[in-house]
C-alpha cells in the first residue's frame, strides 16, 4: 500500500472520471467501486483506481468543493506522440492552457509535459535554457521540437 494516495473530491462524477482517467492512461485498472447501500443500483460512494501504478481514491462528496489549478497533477512524457496522446484526449470536454496545463472536463488539472523541457531548461548555458523557457511561456501544448529549435538558436 502507498503511503500518499492523492484524494480527489466529486460531485457525483467519481466512477466516470475514474473509468475516463484508466482509458487516458497505460498500466492503469479499477482498484474498487463503494456504493453508498446494497445492490449494484446504488448510488456510488467512492471508487479507487490505479493510473500507471499510482493510487487515486474518489469520493463523491457533492458540489461543496472543486478543483482548483492550484493542485495539479505532472504527467512526464518521453515523446512527442505521448504529448500529443494525452494532451487531445485530457482536454476533450475541457480546456487548453498554456504551458502544458490542460484540465480535463472533471475540473481537474494537468501538466502534459516532455520529459526534455527539464534537461533543456537545466543547461549550462543561461543564454540556451532562457530561450526554450521563452518558447515555452509561448506554447499551450508543448512542442519538442519547438523546445529544440528554440535551445539550438544563437
Amino acid at each position: 500500500m502507498q503511503k500518499i494516495t492523492p484524494f480527489l473530491w466529486f460531485n457525483g462524477q467519481a466512477e466516470e472520471a475514474m473509468n475516463f482517467y484508466v482509458s487516458v492512461f497505460k498500466n492503469s485498472k479499477v482498484v474498487s467501486v463503494n456504493r453508498a447501500g446494497p445492490g449494484p443500483t446504488a448510488p456510488v460512494f467512492s471508487v479507487t483506481f490505479q493510473l500507471d501504478g499510482q493510487e487515486f481514491f474518489g469520493l463523491n462528496g457533492g458540489p461543496k468543493y472543486t478543483f482548483s489549478p492550484a493542485v495539479s497533477f505532472f504527467v512526464n512524457c518521453e515523446t512527442q506522440p505521448e504529448v500529443d496522446e494525452l494532451w487531445e484526449k485530457l482536454s476533450a470536454g475541457g480546456e487548453e492552457q498554456p504551458c502544458g496545463w490542460v484540465k480535463d472536463k472533471y475540473g481537474l488539472s494537468w501538466q502534459v509535459v516532455p520529459t526534455i523541457l527539464g534537461k533543456l531548461c537545466q543547461d549550462k548555458d543561461p543564454a540556451k535554457a532562457q530561450r526554450v523557457v521563452q518558447a515555452m511561456l509561448q506554447m499551450k501544448k508543448i512542442d519538442i521540437k519547438g523546445l529544440q529549435q528554440a535551445y539550438d538558436r544563437g
